[in-house]
């Protein structure tokens, strides 16, 4: 079977299925993952350069080369195909603070329809994408492509935001008629993988062990409708 996740940023899908996908890949099934979010943008400025001042980076590094190297670290241990689409994040779109980027969509960001325009050619059997809890626009944008698709897919708690907010409400996308799924899960390959996030580990969870504490106690619970469900189970 093949597996193809939709992660916003270059971390999100380990931090979130990276037990799922790892076992998926054990099983045999080809897994990709699709990042829909990291592209270079030259001479950061403003709120967009203090992202990566404030992880201790200066600002002649090229932030999100870096982190694509992460990603593609992360992605070899969970046995996935790491695909990078070059799009900007939030803070390379006009998005000027840290609460901004959970107030909501702007008017006239349509980068959705730019993703949906990416994903729309790919093919897989079965789809796994974000709800959007936490309310990050870039989660928001990537819930409503995939969503616009019309495919088959298993929809995952956004991690860490689910940590931080148990009761978390998903994006208002998400399509109805859905019940929880737990596929097999590889929990240890998921720490070792999400370790490979070193520029992000100290903002999202306070260090690696942290993260590893942290997730030890978070089990990948799905949501799917029945085309999904018939196909994962």
């Amino acid at each position: 079977m093949r597996v193809l996740a939709v992660s916003p940023h270059l971390d999100d899908a380990a931090f979130s299925v990276g037990g799922t996908l790892a076992a998926l890949a054990a099983a045999g099934h080809e897994v990709t993952v699709v990042t829909c979010f990291t592209a270079s943008v030259p001479d950061p400025a403003g709120f967009a350069l203090a992202c990566q001042l404030d992880k201790g980076l200066s600002a002649d590094v090229d932030y999100m080369a870096l982190r694509r190297a992460e990603d593609a670290a992360a992605m070899g241990l969970l046995g996935a195909e790491p695909v990078h689409l070059e799009l900007p994040e939030a803070p390379h779109r006009g998005y000027d603070s840290a609460p901004d980027l959970f107030a909501g969509v702007h008017d006239g960001d349509d980068v959705h329809l730019d993703v949906a325009a990416a994903l729309e050619p790919l093919t897989a059997d079965l789809w796994l994408a974000p709800q959007a809890l936490g309310g990050h626009v870039d989660h928001l944008q990537v819930l409503r492509a995939v969503a616009a698709l019309d495919r088959p897919v298993l929809w995952w708690r956004d991690s860490p935001y689910v940590l931080r907010d148990p009761d978390a409400v998903p994006g208002p996308d998400l399509p109805g008629g859905l019940a929880e799924l737990r596929l097999p899960q590889d929990l240890d390959r998921r720490g070792e993988a999400c370790a490979c996030y070193t520029t992000q580990l100290g903002f999202q969870f306070g260090g690696a062990e942290a993260m590893r504490a942290a997730l030890a106690g978070l089990p990948e619970v799905l949501l799917a409708g029945d085309r999904a469900r018939a196909l994962a189970g």
